[in-house]
């Protein structure tokens, strides 16, 4: 299949302007607005980051990709746990003439109280835990079994916690027990279960469509009665590595995510930085990003492919 010129794709969404909506603030992804005083506007942007860093070249779509994956996994998992989702259209809360920038890449949502942590599940060795390992033979100190490769499955998926950096910081990973001095050790051992339980769910679907989880990051929040509940964005390729099984079986990753635009990055010698943010991306490089979200979306969800793809 011959892959559709960058432009095909249409006008990227770098940011959204609404004016009916006062704005809390702009993620490395999101545009959060506030609806009420008990519920939240979450626009995905097709701005694209890595390393921590918001670079200059958008992906046209790419918000569009995510919020469709994401509400498909909140549906898919509701009996797992609860999650932010209000039930109601985000199309229903901004002006007329706002309606284009929120179809299809919004989710009105419940004001929560977020963790400062991020929940990370893998199951596999990769990113900042394979430098670990290779270093110390450990991830975020738990002792891992000596000779592992990064297409070794561990034997039961481990849970690595990180702190939730600001936009332009780097999270750090951080131990359990850190996790629990920042959350108290009942709800540090609520996130971890209900984490865990949620990757393991999700990998049971994923490798039934010919993808491996290799490994996730879960966000939570508390609401008004103090129930976990599962909140902004979830399994997608901005926050997760999704690996082809087939390829795996043979040895080798072939990633639907976002870690070959971090490869490329970093062949070029851009890690991060002010560097990285005003670098001209190539369109092979963007339309890459585009190809490999638009078929893990295919794949994991089963739904017809967005125009363009």
């Amino acid at each position: 299949m011959t892959a559709p010129p960058l432009a095909s794709l249409g006008p990227a969404v770098q940011t959204t302007t609404l004016h009916s909506l006062p704005l809390i603030a702009r993620g490395k992804v999101r545009d959060l607005y506030a609806v009420g005083t008990d519920r939240l506007l979450m626009v995905a942007s097709d701005r694209l980051s890595a390393f921590d860093v918001v670079m200059k070249a958008p992906v046209p779509g790419k918000g569009r990709l995510l919020t469709e994956m994401a509400l498909f996994w909140f549906d898919l998992l509701e009996d797992v746990v609860p999650n932010h989702l209000s039930g109601q259209a985000p199309e229903s809360v901004v002006a007329p003439d706002e309606v284009a920038q929120v179809r299809g890449r919004a989710m009105l949502v419940k004001r929560l109280t977020p963790l400062p942590c991020e929940a990370v599940v893998r199951g596999y060795v990769a990113g900042s835990g394979w430098k670990e390992y290779a270093q110390r033979g450990t991830v975020c100190g738990i002792a891992l079994p000596a000779g592992l490769a990064m297409t070794t499955p561990l034997a039961a998926p481990i849970f690595t916690p990180a702190t939730k950096a600001a936009v332009g910081d780097h999270d750090e990973n951080i131990s359990f027990a850190q996790l629990e001095a920042l959350l108290g050790a009942a709800r540090a051992a609520e996130v971890r279960d209900t984490a865990i339980r949620i990757y393991e769910a999700a990998r049971r679907y994923a490798a039934a469509r010919g993808i491996v989880i290799a490994d996730t990051k879960f966000e939570f929040g508390l609401d008004e009665h103090g129930t976990l509940t599962l909140m902004d964005e979830v399994l997608t390729p901005d926050s997760s590595r999704f690996w082809l099984a087939d390829e795996l079986a043979q040895g080798r990753i072939v990633a639907l995510d976002k870690q070959p635009l971090r490869d490329w990055l970093a062949s070029t010698g851009v890690t991060g930085g002010a560097e990285q943010a005003a670098l001209e991306l190539p369109a092979h490089v963007v339309l890459g990003v585009h190809e490999r979200y638009a078929r893990a979306h295919r794949l994991l969800c089963g739904l017809p492919p967005a125009a363009g793809e």
